[in-house]
């Protein structure tokens, strides 16, 4: 067998919406070819300096499932709040702060964190931070809208 026999070419990627398989091919800069850069919320009222990607459950697959990266940055933070639903957080970039309640741990690269339901939440990345906070955010394809909770009622359940 001659080598041009042998060698696999690389197909062409499939297109980003539709479900069908695909791959969404990263850059190595925490971006994704396709995939927008939004804004975390419509209102900035509750939170400060966070951008997503919805990577995959918005372009017409059918998982129980939808798969996004946030970005925050250095003295920004996501909204404080709770839901019904729970979700899992896979840091990828720099180190930050999950709050669970009054609760602050420290996290970063390659840290899984479960948030249980009902269970008030926050993510920060501190202003000394030299670089992005960037996770991975796995959550319920069905849920339901969270509720902001002011920082003392997280805290209420310490005292």
């Amino acid at each position: 067998m001659d080598e041009a026999q042998g060698a696999a070419e690389t197909p062409p990627n499939p297109p980003i919406d539709g479900n069908h398989s695909k791959v969404i091919r990263h850059d190595g800069n925490f971006n994704w070819q396709d995939v927008p850069l939004e804004s975390y919320k419509e209102t900035t009222d509750t939170w400060r300096g966070i951008t997503r990607r919805e990577l995959v459950g918005k372009r017409g697959e059918s998982p129980r499932f939808h798969v996004r990266y946030f970005e925050i940055a250095p003295g920004g933070h996501s909204t404080l709040e709770k839901h019904n639903h729970e979700h899992v957080v896979i840091p990828l970039r720099g180190e930050g702060e999950a709050q669970f309640g009054c609760s602050i741990y420290k996290v970063r690269h390659g840290d899984v964190i479960y948030v249980s339901p009902n269970d008030p939440h926050q993510f920060r990345n501190p202003a000394e931070a030299k670089e992005p906070f960037g996770f991975l955010c796995l959550v319920n394809a069905e849920r339901d809208a969270p509720e902001s909770v002011d920082g003392l009622g997280a805290c209420h359940i310490c005292e």
